[in-house]
């Protein structure tokens, strides 16, 4: 796939979504902002947290993948609606209760566009998961191929679960953003609280290695 010419001044987005990874921590960090039942009643406010990833850029691709339990199908069907990014669904080992090929899908993707797309683009994970990366598996492991291969790099993540190795790298090579600087504008407390605009105005961004001049600054502010 040949992304359109122009492209070195306003890189395209490719946006990879691990919702698990995003949606259990938010649990863990309302808990300890709000207290009472925020565990319970969080919920990722969807269009925020797209809008935080693509931050006015031209999109390309979106995917997110997740499990489905019965009791997430609305939330599945909200994210949908909300972002329309292609989204591709697992169940849960019937066994152990744990996701089954979800990272590995969304890894799927993600080599895909790195052999598939040109040249190099922005690469945005909305995960904090950093395992697997000693064996060369993983989303850190697959950022790095597409790194090197001269991809802009972009990390989303709850700071408080985000692997160690995976902020530091980031950091180092583009752009880490945490969510916890965003937390009233990316959750709502059902029936509680509703969330803030979000606010870009310090929002970094990632280039594609060579790529010409600045990005195009994104929107101050995004209304709910």
């Amino acid at each position: 796939m040949s992304v359109a010419a122009g492209v070195a001044s306003r890189p395209h987005i490719y946006l990879f979504w691990d919702n698990s990874n995003i949606f259990v921590p938010a649990k863990y960090v309302a808990q300890r902002r709000e207290g009472g039942f925020a565990e319970r009643d969080v919920r990722i406010h969807f269009r925020n947290m797209y809008q935080l990833a693509v931050a006015g850029r031209p999109l390309a691709k979106a995917v997110a993948v997740g499990s489905v339990p019965p009791e997430f199908r609305k939330l599945w069907d909200r994210l949908q609606k909300e972002t329309g990014i292609q989204i591709e669904l697992y169940e849960r080992g019937r066994s152990s209760g744990t996701e089954q090929a979800v990272d590995e899908a969304l890894q799927v993707h993600m080599l895909r566009t790195l052999h598939d797309v040109q040249p190099p683009q922005v690469a945005v994970l909305l995960s904090g998961d950093g395992a697997g990366y000693v064996s060369g598996a993983g989303f850190h492991a697959d950022l790095e191929r597409m790194h090197k291969a001269g991809w802009g790099i972009e990390v989303i993540s709850w700071d408080m679960v985000c692997n160690n190795a995976l902020r530091e790298w980031a950091r180092n090579v583009g752009v880490y953003v945490r969510l916890e600087d965003h937390y009233n504008s990316v959750t709502f407390l059902e029936g509680i609280r509703a969330p803030l605009a979000l606010s870009l105005t310090h929002r970094q961004y990632s280039t594609p290695k060579g790529a010409a001049g600045a990005q195009s600054p994104a929107p101050a502010e995004v209304q709910t």
